[in-house]
């Protein structure tokens, strides 16, 4: 990415041309990088959070914060997994192109998918939580 965003810049800047494709294609690939990484911390458990409450609370109290919060994570994730599937319905139905001749629906396909993912994985966190509990 970073290379091709490099010799976009220079071809534009020195030699007046570059790729026409270049820029969707490179905004592309940081949706999906992003949306990668997203589901990849929430998979470790490294997605930002506050945590400033729950370092100070009883144990039970913490396992309640962590199953509340990634109850509603999990309900926020899912609620855009449901409107990035609009939106991609949406790009279908226009047939519009992102770059060359691959349809924006297909790049934009990530969002849902990732959404989606990381809403289950907050809901296996909060029970998790809430299995912890029942353990101690």
């Amino acid at each position: 990415m970073l290379v091709l965003a490099v010799v976009q810049i220079l071809l534009r800047n020195f030699l007046d041309s570059g790729f026409l494709w270049a820029e969707s294609f490179l905004r592309i690939l940081v949706l999906w990088v992003a949306i990668l990484g997203a589901m990849v911390a929430t998979r470790q458990g490294n997605h930002i959070s506050i945590d400033v409450v729950s370092r100070y609370l009883p144990y039970r109290m913490a396992l309640v914060t962590t199953f509340a919060t990634s109850l509603v994570a999990a309900i926020i994730c899912a609620a855009m997994a449901w409107y990035s599937l609009e939106f991609v319905k949406f790009e279908y139905e226009d047939g519009a192109i992102a770059f060359s001749s691959v349809p924006s629906w297909l790049c934009e396909a990530i969002l849902p998918l990732g959404f989606a993912v990381m809403s289950l994985r907050f809901v296996v966190r909060g029970a998790g939580a809430l299995w912890a509990g029942d353990a101690t």
